[in-house]
């Protein structure tokens, strides 16, 4: 465990049992959140791959118009 992670949880242990649940409640669902964005992001680079492939040979041919910002 880190240096700052021991302190967080040093800070946290003198809250009462019901701010301790609820910072302990943030925390497992961020770490869920990230292991499903890990999980999303891991079968997808096949596709992004493919994706950036036709994009970049989309504008090679003239097929791409540059972005304008002032219409956004």
């Amino acid at each position: 465990m880190t240096v700052m992670l021991e302190q967080a949880f040093a800070e946290a242990a003198k809250l009462s049992p019901a701010e301790q649940d609820a910072i302990a409640r943030r925390l497992l669902a961020e770490l869920a959140d990230e292991k499903a964005w890990d999980a999303a992001f891991s079968g997808s680079q096949d596709a992004l791959a493919r994706l950036a492939a036709e994009a970049l040979a989309e504008h090679r041919t003239g097929r791409t118009l540059p972005l304008d910002l002032e219409r956004l």
